[in-house]
């Protein structure tokens, strides 16, 4: 059974009881039928109506005493992880580029899921949202499956938010910000992309230039929706293709994808807080940046 205890702090004025808290918390509805028919909602030890008022420093018990939605089991992995943040329910890592968010099959072993299975040496990790194999930057993972709806419905609702770098050539002028807000769908004659089809999913992008030439930009991305391969589609339909994308750039691939997942922003299981984890640039992905941007390598890193 999965267990936790929350120290209560009112917001100023607002009066929330048990079932308003929970729905704000974003627990599933049936795991709040759960709670109240087990009566595993304590609130100081005891069990109230879900009609009760929480108070102000109220320690609020939360048992999990059902089957999570789903069970994950990945098989230990051999390459260490570059941890960034982690506490007793999630851990961020920081993935480099080359390795797969997670197996397709149950007996490989090679991607960053099973590598953080061996690192959480008393624990496994369930899987909240992936980035691109080719893509490096941040990837939150939960240590427990019980978190898992809760940070599927903050990706739902826009709670939370991912941040990206990319450096994209510039087949066409962009202009210094803008949103994209193109259809993705399956490409028919290829399995490995997409492309821009009126039949497709609704797919929204932000993106801000933090520094240009005439021939490269450096830009900051915030995705709207999470499609696969959202911002390489997104930016290569629109002239902007990222550097050494493999699929969606038509110039000579020369190394990594240039496009990294720097920053997340998210609210604390059972909390009222935002949480903002962000990481730097590598230093090999940095000095390409610089050189592509003809930047002295002593310029301030874009991710500061």
């Amino acid at each position: 059974m999965y267990q936790k205890k929350i120290i209560y702090h009112q917001e100023k004025g607002v009066n929330l009881t048990i079932r308003e808290l929970l729905k704000k918390w974003l627990i599933p509805k049936k795991w709040q039928h759960f709670f109240r028919i087990q009566q595993d909602v304590l609130i100081n030890g005891t069990y109230h109506s879900f009609n009760t008022i929480v108070c102000d420093l109220d320690e609020i018990t939360l048992n999990f005493n059902f089957p999570p939605r789903s069970e994950q089991h990945y098989l230990p992995g051999n390459d260490p992880v570059d941890v960034v943040y982690e506490d007793d329910d999630i851990i961020i890592v920081n993935k480099k580029a080359g390795k797969k968010t997670h197996p397709n099959i149950m007996t490989e072993n090679d991607s960053l899921m099973n590598d953080v299975e061996t690192y959480l040496t008393n624990g496994h990790p369930y899987m909240v949202h992936r980035i691109d194999m080719e893509t490096s930057g941040l990837v939150l993972i939960s240590k427990t499956p019980y978190l898992v709806p809760v940070f599927n419905r903050q990706l739902t609702t826009k709670t939370l938010h991912r941040e990206y770098l990319a450096l994209v050539k510039l087949d066409k002028e962009i202009p210094n910000s803008g949103t994209i807000n193109l259809p993705i769908s399956q490409d028919p004659n290829d399995v490995r992309k997409k492309i821009i089809s009126s039949t497709g999913l609704d797919s929204v992008t932000k993106f801000k230039v933090i520094q240009k030439n005439d021939n490269y930009a450096l830009l900051q991305l915030n995705l709207l929706t999470g499609r696969t391969h959202q911002l390489r589609i997104h930016l290569a339909s629109q002239g902007w293709p990222i550097v050494n994308d493999p699929l969606y750039n038509p110039h000579k691939k020369t190394g990594n994808l240039l496009l990294f997942a720097h920053k997340l922003v998210f609210q604390q299981p059972f909390s009222e807080k935002f949480q903002i984890i962000s990481a730097k640039l590598s230093k090999n992905m940095y000095n390409l940046i610089c050189a592509y941007l003809k930047q002295p390598k002593s310029s301030p890193n874009p991710d500061n």
